[in-house]
């Protein structure tokens, strides 16, 4: 009887993937055969420096990106759309390379939680990829930027750092910026998106939760304070500034408190 496959494998053939269809499926199929105890939890398999991409979109440098206008014509709300699409795309290998990376560091657990942010992100990707097909475009019809896999690259070599800078910087200004996007794609009448984001906000709240729960139990395995453990790797690692507007009721219910960030904030 063949060995079965490892959960190494199966979240590597989900980086391997460039195509974004496949990479949706093989991140659904990856959740799906975990759950149902499909998959080894060995780490047998290295992760790649980086994942794979399709042709398209372009990947452009930040700075060079084109502006995008505030989502109240059809053309802007596409170009919103799009730039949403490409985050979730990209977490999608976010939430997978960390369980491959770092999931040997932690208890099976922290494999179930992140397993679940993938699955979620696959699914979020999906979503705004129709809608953009609903509006006569496509994901890969626009540029996007390619500075989001810098968070990972910058945090390969340290759990505490990935988990400090991925889910509870980034994915926690989503929680931030995502209401006023909501507002004005309601404010287009865009119900078909407002209701795509609204769904996505929420399930973010439980990504950030994750990233702010396995955050603490590195920290507590290794006898630092979490919160001014993250204040240092924040100014270490990520290069943006920790700025409001903040959702402060949503970061309270990812247990991401003011305790965190507002020493950052107030610089």
């Amino acid at each position: 009887m063949s060995e079965r496959r490892s959960v190494a494998a199966a979240v590597r053939a989900v980086l391997d993937a460039a195509d974004p269809t496949d990479k949706v499926m093989k991140a659904r199929a990856a959740a799906r055969d975990w759950r149902l105890g499909r998959l080894d939890f060995r780490f047998d398999v290295a992760m790649p420096a980086r994942p794979a991409r399709p042709a398209a979109p372009e990947l452009l440098p930040p700075n060079r990106m084109p502006k995008r206008g505030r989502g109240g014509s059809e053309r802007g709300r596409i170009a919103l759309i799009h730039a949403l699409a490409h985050i979730e795309f990209v977490a999608i290998d976010l939430a997978f390379d960390l369980i491959g990376r770092f999931g040997a560091e932690f208890p099976v657990d922290f494999t179930d939680d992140w397993m679940r942010v993938g699955a979620d992100e696959a699914m979020h990707f999906a979503l705004l990829d129709r809608r953009l097909r609903s509006l006569g475009s496509h994901y890969g019809a626009l540029p996007a930027h390619d500075g989001l896999w810098d968070a990972a690259a910058e945090t390969a070599h340290d759990a505490k750092a990935r988990l400090a800078i991925v889910p509870m910087v980034l994915e926690a200004r989503g929680l931030d910026v995502t209401p006023a996007t909501i507002e004005r794609f309601a404010a287009a009448e865009d119900v078909a998106t407002t209701k795509i984001l609204t769904r996505i906000v929420n399930d973010e709240v439980r990504h950030v939760r994750a990233g702010t729960r396995w955050f603490e139990f590195a920290c507590v395995a290794a006898r630092c304070v979490p919160e001014t453990t993250w204040q240092d790797l924040v100014r270490t690692h990520f290069r943006g500034a920790i700025k409001p507007p903040f959702n402060d009721s949503a970061r309270d219910s990812a247990g991401l408190t003011r305790a965190y960030y507002q020493a950052l904030a107030d610089g």
